[in-house]
């Protein structure tokens, strides 16, 4: 059965999909050998470095979003360019590759996995919104982003169409949106 030092590694992960990073668990009072008990129980599975996953919460469809936000472990990753579109369902892209912008300090020795895109920027928090409690760049950066990596206008244009019926763009910003990136221009 477990412990006291699992429920609080539980209640952290409940609100992440089941993810939790060996920086959170420590904080919370987990020990290095407590993460290895927990995983050589089976409580918890060891996904990459400093990424954990409690296995008595059940999969969904965001899973792989919130692994890849938490992948950094000691920084900010953030969904962005196509993923955030895809995300916000502001656009018909299909990324068969998930966006992650982390800040430009960031570096790593570690190999990044085939499935993410690295991008380097250091967002602002307003620049930074959420979905389903996942670190997503707003609609408007996302477009913005997107544009930026050549994205075909006909989806930029959808996205800003959308992003707009959808409340996740002002008319003001939609507009500036459109003049800044219409594909008449």
């Amino acid at each position: 059965m477990p412990g006291k030092t699992y429920d609080r590694v539980y209640d952290i992960a409940v609100d992440q999909f089941g993810y939790f990073t060996a920086a959170q668990a420590l904080i919370v009072g987990a020990t290095r050998q407590s993460l290895e008990r927990m995983t050589n129980r089976g409580n918890v599975d060891w996904v990459s470095h400093g990424v954990y996953r409690v296995n008595a919460i059940p999969a969904t469809r965001f899973d792989a979003y919130m692994e890849a936000s938490l992948w950094p472990v000691r920084e900010r990753g953030v969904l962005s360019h196509e993923t955030a579109l895809e995300l916000y369902a502001i656009s018909d892209v299909n990324p068969d590759k998930i966006h992650l912008t982390v800040p430009r300090r960031f570096r790593t020795h570690r190999t990044v996995p085939s499935l993410y895109v690295l991008h380097h920027a250091d967002l602002d928090d307003h620049e930074v919104s959420s979905v389903e409690g996942i670190p997503t760049t707003t609609a408007v950066r996302a477009v913005e982003d997107c544009h930026q990596a050549h994205l075909g206008p006909a989806l930029i244009g959808q996205a800003i169409k959308d992003g707009f019926e959808r409340g996740l763009l002002t008319q003001t910003q939609a507009n500036n949106l459109r003049q800044r990136f219409s594909p008449e221009r």
